[in-house]
C-alpha cells in the first residue's frame, strides 16, 4: 500500500427536506386540518480514527464526500427520513485543517475518537406546526435548512514513543530493523527511506514504538533534498534518538546541521528530550571512536552513547535509556 500522509478534501453535508403543506381530506371529515408533516435532517459529516490504517491513500482517489438529503415531510404528519451521514475513516494520529485558513479543526490521536466537522442542516417545519386558535389553516411551510460545507487538509502524524532523527545514511533503517520487526529498505546510499516507518521494540518485558523519518540535510527547512515535511511524525514522539555516523569526516558538525534543521521546523520538536549516539561504532578502531565521540560530547553538551545497529554493540544500552525516558515523560505529562 502506498504512503500518502496529507490529502485534501471537499466536505458537505446533507440539506434538511422541506416541510409540508398538506390538508387532511377524508369522507365525512368535514373540517380536516392540516397534517402537513416536518422534513428530515440532513445527513452529518464525521471524520473517527480507526484501527488497521496507516495511510491517506484512500482520500486520493476520492475528495468530495457529501452526507444525505434529508427526505421531504409528507401528508397525515409523517416526518421525512432523515439523511444518511458520511464518516472519513482516517488513521490515528490524524490532523484535520481548515485549508483555508490553516485553522486546526481537530485532532485524533486514538482508535474510536470522532469528531463532527459539519452539521446536517435542519428539516423544514410542514403547516401542522403553524396551526393556533387564529389560524386554523396555515398555509405555511418552511424550506429545509442547507448543509454546512468546507475545505479541508488532512494531515497524519504517526503516534510513536520515540523518533530516530539524523542525516541521511546515519543507519537509522539499519537501527530500526536491528531492534524491531519492522522491514525497512537498507542500503549503502543516502535517502534509501523515503517515508516514514514505525516499528515495535521490545525491552524488559514492555514495548515502545520508535518512528524512523527520512534524514534531514542542511537547508531541509528550505526544501532541500526531501525537505522537512515528514518532521511532522516525530512531533507527537515523548524523546528523540539522535544517530551521527561514526565514520563522517566532522561528527559534530553532522549533530549541529540536524540540530538546526529541527530548530528551524518549530512545533516544540528542539525542545524534546534528546539522546545522541555515535553509531556505526563497528567500523571505527578504538583512537578514533575515542577521538570522534569526545568531539561529539563537546558539540551537543551531554553524553553519547556508542553503538552500531550492525554488531549490536550498545543497542540493548540505548534501548533502556529510551525506555526510562519515555516513562519520564509519561509521568511528567500525567495529570496530577
Amino acid at each position: 500500500m502506498k504512503f500518502l500522509d496529507q490529502a485534501k478534501v471537499y466536505v458537505r453535508s446533507g440539506d434538511g427536506g422541506n416541510g409540508c403543506l398538506s390538508f387532511r381530506r377524508e369522507k365525512f371529515v368535514a373540517f380536516g386540518g392540516p397534517d402537513g408533516g416536518d422534513g428530515g435532517r440532513g445527513g452529518d459529516v464525521w471524520v473517527e480514527a480507526v484501527g488497521g490504517l496507516n495511510t491517506l491513500i484512500d482520500f486520493r482517489y476520492r475528495q468530495h464526500h457529501k452526507a444525505g438529503r434529508g427526505g421531504n415531510g409528507a401528508g397525515r404528519n409523517r416526518t421525512g427520513a432523515d439523511g444518511a451521514d458520511a464518516v472519513l475513516r482516517v488513521p490515528e494520529g490524524t490532523e484535520v485543517l481548515d485549508a483555508e485558513t490553516g485553522e486546526r479543526v481537530c485532532d485524533l490521536t486514538g482508535v474510536g475518537e470522532r469528531f463532527r466537522i459539519a452539521r446536517g442542516g435542519r428539516g423544514g417545519r410542514g403547516n401542522l406546526r403553524f396551526k393556533s386558535a387564529t389560524n386554523q389553516a396555515p398555509r405555511r411551510a418552511d424550506p429545509g435548512e442547507p448543509g454546512e460545507e468546507a475545505t479541508l487538509t488532512l494531515q497524519l502524524k504517526l503516534i510513536a514513543d520515540a523518533g530516530l532523527v539524523g542525516l541521511p545514511n546515519a543507519g537509522k533503517s539499519t537501527m530500526l530493523a536491528a531492534v524491531s520487526r519492522a522491514r525497512p529498505k537498507v542500503a549503502d546510499y543516502p535517502f534509501t527511506t523515503l517515508v516514514p516507518a514505525l516499528g515495535v521494540v521490545e525491552i524488559d518485558h514492555d514495548a515502545i514504538v520508535v518512528a524512523d523519518i527520512p534524514g534531514l540535510i542542511e537547508g531541509a527547512h528550505r526544501g532541500a533534498g526531501l525537505g522537512d515535511r515528514f518532521l511532522r511524525h516525530v512531533e507527537r514522539c515523548r524523546i528523540l534518538l539522535h544517530l551521527v555516523d561514526g565514520t563522517g569526516d566532522d561528527v559534530a558538525a553532522a549533530w549541529r546541521t540536524v540540530r538546526d534543521e529541527v530548530a528551524a521546523y518549530g512545533g516544540g520538536l528542539a525542545e524534546k528530550p534528546e539522546i545522541v549516539a555515535l553509531n556505526k561504532a563497528d567500523a571505527l578502531g578504538a583512537e578514533e571512536r575515542q577521538a570522534r565521540r569526545a568531539a561529539l560530547e563537546t558539540a551537543s553538551g551531554g553524553p553519547v552513547a556508542v553503538v552500531s545497529g550492525v554488531s549490536g554493540e550498545g543497542v540493548t544500552d540505548i534501548l533502556r535509556r529510551l525506555h526510562r525516558a519515555v516513562g519520564e515523560a509519561e509521568a511528567e505529562a500525567a495529570p496530577p
